[in-house]
């Protein structure tokens, strides 16, 4: 939003607002919110270098795109707010683009409440673009190479416990798709595929601690039930292998057996999980699918399928794995990303003993 506190701390560095340009007989121009709504005032050649920006993302970086939506976004509204700062007249090049314009950027981000992981990413995202602008001759000094990233308040990801994840991929009663001879009428082969597909996606998320980016890409020869691995695209295109258990190898072959062909048709491919249209399945329907089950349990936080791959790497770490296998597993590129998971355990075990020790 661009009112209040936010609106007051940069109406100095911006163009009037539309009430004082009214007031002072100027023209009144729409607030600019959303990405596209900046990009329409941004000049061509800018326009050009965030087409050349995302190409390099896509290509030479091979960031997903997720990502590369995400740092685009960051850095058009880093273009739109270079262009409030110089006038009615959007700049042609990135000549003005200092320093203490990205300082003020992002403290305009944050009088207007973004959080301190948000503001990390969003300078993250502003110190590759410079990076990026200076060795292809855009800028003739990378003016991000000084920018502190605010750190990011450390708050510890929620886990279930084993018996709430046990709870949670125990399959909910059957209904009316159920085998029992007292139920009338045939069962919807259709519902009985996504079910099948639905209890196989929630094993392999938290037997393997994949992403759900991970779990959407997979394709049928990415799984080997010999031994018992997938072989995941991570992310910048980094390929690992991934061991799983039992009963994730028998939740996907109830699914190659019994369901995926319910939902198979032109569009499937090689796809391992379909959706409902035969198509790959859709990473919000994941999302949907873990948000419902884990909500379904008392007492267990409400979880993403981010927070099943938080899940399993805490019970590996309690089981006894150590912290380089896991960080392996999860496809880490820093062993300081995995350690969080040792502050988990940790909490857990100060709140058992909490409870337990009488002096506690």
């Amino acid at each position: 939003m661009v009112g209040g506190p936010a609106h007051q701390a940069c109406r100095s560095a911006r163009p009037l607002d539309p009430g004082t340009r009214a007031a002072h007989g100027q023209p009144v121009t729409a607030r600019r919110t959303t990405t596209a709504d900046r990009q329409t005032v941004l000049s061509e050649p800018l326009i050009a270098a965030l087409a050349a920006f995302r190409r390099y993302l896509e290509v030479e970086r091979g960031l997903s795109a997720a990502t590369v939506s995400a740092y685009l976004a960051d850095i058009t509204s880093l273009l739109d707010h270079l262009g409030r700062l110089s006038g009615d007249h959007p700049p042609d090049t990135l000549d003005s683009l200092s320093l203490a314009t990205l300082r003020s950027w992002l403290a305009k981000l944050r009088t207007m409440g973004a959080a301190r992981a948000s503001l990390a990413r969003r300078a993250a995202a502003a110190k590759s673009f410079t990076a990026w602008a200076q060795r292809t001759g855009l800028l003739q000094v990378d003016v991000g190479a000084r920018l502190a990233s605010p750190k990011p308040d450390k708050t510890l990801p929620a886990v279930l416990r084993v018996d709430q994840a046990d709870a949670m991929l125990d399959p909910p009663g059957s209904g009316p798709t159920s085998n029992d001879p007292t139920n009338e009428g045939e069962p919807d082969l259709a519902e009985v595929a996504i079910a099948l597909r639905d209890q196989a996606m929630l094993e392999v998320l938290y037997a393997a601690g994949i992403r759900v980016s991970e779990l959407t890409g997979l394709d049928i020869g990415d799984v080997d039930r010999h031994r018992r691995v997938l072989r995941v695209l991570g992310k910048g295109s980094k390929e690992r292998v991934v061991p799983y258990g039992l009963p994730a190898d028998r939740a996907i072959a109830c699914w190659l057996d019994s369901g995926r062909d319910e939902l198979s048709n032109e569009a499937s491919g090689l796809a391992l999980f379909l959706g409902r249209r035969g198509g790959r399945v859709d990473p919000r329907a994941v999302r949907r699918l873990v948000h419902q089950r884990t909500s379904a349990i008392a007492g267990a936080p409400e979880l993403a399928p981010h927070g099943l791959r938080h899940t399993a790497a805490t019970h590996l770490l309690e089981g006894g794995a150590d912290l380089r296998t896991v960080q392996e597993l999860l496809g880490h590129a820093s062993l300081a990303t995995t350690q969080i998971y040792t502050h988990v355990s940790a909490e857990r075990l100060a709140a058992v003993y909490r409870q337990a020790h009488p002096r506690a």
